[in-house]
């Protein structure tokens, strides 16, 4: 059964949201008060909406307390922002994720009831920082302050050890969750799983026990 989602906001952030959910066939209500950005997602959401978001009226008309998660992807107006979050809580609108412009901003939509709040300048600023900062991570994905998923390529250091050889759990209190070889994926993999140079390894753990390991493993 496709879930229903509801996007507030079509700048570059809620189109983005519309673009990925209606690709995972979701059904998507698309509204912002910007006549031409409707538009441009009319023929892209399930439904788009001219609509201003701080208008109870309005909301309860477009039936929104009905959806399944309803994203506030407002821009720069945090004061509509806010305003439309505590509509939605009042309404009972059971998912609410807002995207936050600052700490400040997080602060009073967690108070009035934001079920997720997202940093996404934020968050990409991080994930930038970490990619740039190693020649050894590919990527980073942030699960918590003190908390991440990373892919590190592995050094000519690791080529030809098992898993089981480098006791990375015991050692360094991180999990290798996956490993990316060419073409292929090992998901979940075993103690003795041979690690070659040049491997991606995804491996979660506390920010402070994947810098050990990157410095003394993985960098030459």
């Amino acid at each position: 059964m496709k879930k229903e989602f509801v996007v507030i906001g079509l700048g570059r952030f809620g189109g983005s949201i519309v673009r990925s959910l209606i690709e995972l066939g979701m059904e998507v209500m698309a509204i912002d008060r910007d006549e031409d950005k409707v538009n441009e997602y009319s023929a892209i959401a399930t439904h788009a909406v001219v609509a201003d978001s701080t208008d109870e009226s309005v909301i309860k008309s477009l039936g929104i307390r009905n959806f399944d998660h309803v994203i506030v992807a407002i821009g720069d107006d945090i004061q509509s922002s806010i305003l439309t979050t505590l509509i939605l809580k009042e309404l009972g609108v059971t998912n609410v994720t807002v995207k936050a412009q600052n700490d400040y901003h997080e602060k009073i939509v967690r108070r009035i009831g934001a079920d997720h709040v997202v940093h996404p300048e934020r968050d990409m600023g991080r994930r930038l920082a970490n990619n740039i900062a190693s020649n050894s991570v590919l990527d980073y994905l942030e699960l918590s302050d003190e908390h991440s998923i990373v892919e590190i390529v592995a050094s000519e250091k690791l080529d030809g050890n098992t898993i089981l050889d480098l006791d990375i759990r015991a050692k360094y209190g991180i999990n290798i969750v996956a490993i990316k070889r060419k073409n292929e994926i090992i998901v979940s993999p075993q103690a003795n799983e041979v690690i070659l140079s040049g491997d991606i390894l995804i491996v979660i753990g506390a920010d402070n026990d994947i810098n050990r390991f990157e410095k003394k493993v993985i960098q030459d």
